[in-house]
C-alpha cells in the first residue's frame, strides 16, 4: 500500500498582481546609518550579517549618517546628481525616438541611475566595466559622446559600432565599458577572467562586472564565482536586484530563500547588501571594494537593491503583471529626489538650479538626438560595405567578388 500522496513542486508566486494593491510589508529597510563598516581586509566569514541587512547612509530627512556617511568630495556629489538627471534625461529622449518609430528598441534605466554612476565615480581610469544593457549611467557619468550614443540606437552611417549589435548594446574601450553580450550573464564570466590577465601582467587596473537579479539563475553566474573564489582576481561582481526581469518577479532566481548577497557567502567571497537608491552608499561602498581589489584582497560582490520603475523595454507593458502604483509605493524612495534634497539640505543646490539643469539637459538630449537623426534614422544612411569591413584581415575572394558586384 502506498502511504505516500502525489508528489509536487513550488512555483513562487509575487504578493501582488494587477488591480492589487502595492505591498511590501515584508521588505525590510534597516534605519539609515546602523549597519557597520568593517576593515578593508575584513574576512568574508566575519561580514556575513553584511549580505542579510542593507547599508544605508542617507535618511529621510536628507542627512548622511553612519559609518559609511564618510566626507564626501562634494564635486563627486554634485557631478552624480547632474549624471543622474542627464542619464534621465536621455533616457526620456531615446523612449521618444522609439515611439516616434526612429529606432526600433530602448531600455530605460529609471530609479537605477544611482547604481551606475555612483559606481563609476569610485573607478579609475582603464578599470573595465562588464555592464549589461541598463548601466548607460557608466557612460553618460564619463561624458561620453552623446551623439555617438544615440547614433549605435539608430544603428545609422555614424554608429561606432556598424549595425553590428543590437540598440543600446553599446561597446568603447577607451571609457572602460567593455562589449555588452544579448547573452545574459556572459559577461559575469568574462570579467573574471580579464581581471585575472589584469593579474597576470602585473597590471593596476580592476574589473567591475554587472548582472540583473533574474540572470544570477544562469550557469554562467555560479561558473564566475567559483573562478573568482579559486584565484580571487581583482574584481568587483554587481547584482542589481531590481525586483524584476520581464514579466518574472525576483522569487524566480531564489530571492525569497536568500538574499542575491548571500550567495557568495558559500563561495567565500566577502558579500554586502546596498540601498541602491542611495547614491552616497553606492559610492562608499563602491569605493571599500574596488579598494579591496586593489590591494589583492580578492573579489567582492555587491547586490545592490533597487527598483525597476519602467518597462523592462519598449517591448514590454508592465501593468500585465504587477500594479501601476506600484513603483510609487516603493520604499526606498527615489535616488535623485534622495540626493536632491541631501544637497539642498547641505547649501550646495537649490530647486532652481534643479530646473535649470532638467531644462539644461532636456535640451541637450534635443539637440543632440536631432544632429543622431540627420546621419539616419532605423538603420537609414549606414552602407552595405560594413557588412564586409573589420570581419577579415585578409579578405577572402569570394568576398572580394561579393563586394565588387555590389559596387561598395
Amino acid at each position: 500500500m502506498n502511504d505516500y500522496g502525489p508528489l509536487s513542486f513550488k512555483v513562487p508566486e509575487p504578493p501582488v498582481r494587477p488591480g492589487d494593491e502595492p505591498d511590501f510589508s515584508d521588505f525590510e529597510v534597516p534605519k539609515a546609518g546602523t549597519v557597520r563598516k568593517p576593515g578593508i581586509d575584513t574576512d568574508a566569514h566575519d561580514i556575513k550579517d553584511l549580505a542579510t541587512t542593507m547599508i544605508r547612509v542617507l535618511n529621510r530627512d536628507g542627512e548622511a549618517v553612519g559609518p559609511w556617511a564618510e566626507e564626501f568630495d562634494k564635486e563627486t556629489l554634485l557631478h552624480g546628481l547632474r549624471s543622474m538627471l542627464r542619464t534621465r534625461a536621455f533616457d526620456e529622449r531615446m523612449m521618444t525616438l522609439q515611439r516616434q518609430g526612429k529606432t526600433s528598441f530602448y531600455m530605460k534605466c529609471t530609479g537605477e541611475e544611482a547604481i551606475a554612476i555612483g559606481h563609476q565615480l569610485a573607478l579609475s581610469q582603464g578599470d573595465m566595466n562588464f555592464p549589461t544593457y541598463r548601466q548607460q549611467g557608466l557612460l553618460l557619468s564619463q561624458d561620453y559622446p552623446v551623439v555617438d550614443m544615440i547614433c549605435q540606437i539608430l544603428s545609422n552611417a555614424r554608429d561606432p559600432l556598424h549595425g553590428r549589435q543590437l540598440p543600446v548594446l553599446y561597446s568603447a574601450k577607451e571609457y572602460g565599458f567593455f562589449t555588452i553580450s544579448g547573452n545574459l550573464g556572459t559577461q559575469y564570466i568574462h570579467a573574471v577572467g580579464w581581471a585575472m590577465a589584469s593579474a597576470i601582467k602585473g597590471d593596476t587596473k580592476i574589473a567591475s562586472a554587472w548582472i540583473g537579479d533574474g540572470s544570477t539563475a544562469e550557469s554562467d553566474f555560479h561558473a564566475a564565482l567559483v573562478n573568482a573564489s579559486v584565484y580571487q582576481p581583482p574584481v568587483v561582481l554587481n547584482i542589481v536586484n531590481n525586483q524584476w526581469a520581464i514579466s518574472s518577479f525576483q522569487g524566480i532566481a531564489g530571492g525569497d530563500q536568500a538574499t542575491f548577497a548571500e550567495r557568495a557567502l558559500g563561495y567565500g567571497i566577502p558579500s554586502l547588501r546596498v540601498d541602491g537608491n542611495d547614491f552616497m552608499a553606492v559610492h562608499a561602498v563602491s569605493k571599500w571594494a574596488i579598494e579591496r581589489a586593489r590591494r589583492n584582497l580578492g573579489p567582492t560582490l555587491i547586490e545592490w537593491v533597487t527598483y525597476r520603475v519602467a518597462p523592462h523595454s519598449t517591448s514590454d507593458d508592465p501593468s500585465k503583471y504587477r500594479p501601476r502604483e506600484e513603483s510609487e509605493a516603493w520604499p526606498l524612495g527615489d535616488p535623485v529626489l534622495r540626493l536632491k534634497n541631501h544637497l539642498i539640505k547641505i547649501g550646495l543646490w537649490s530647486e532652481e538650479r534643479h530646473l535649470q539643469a532638467e531644462a539644461e539637459f532636456d535640451e541637450e538630449m534635443r539637440v543632440s538626438a536631432k544632429e543622431a537623426e540627420s546621419y539616419g534614422v532605423m538603420g537609414g544612411g549606414s552602407s552595405a560595405r560594413d557588412i564586409f569591413e573589420d570581419v577579415y584581415k585578409e579578405m577572402p575572394p569570394h568576398l572580394l567578388a561579393q563586394r565588387q558586384k555590389m559596387g561598395v
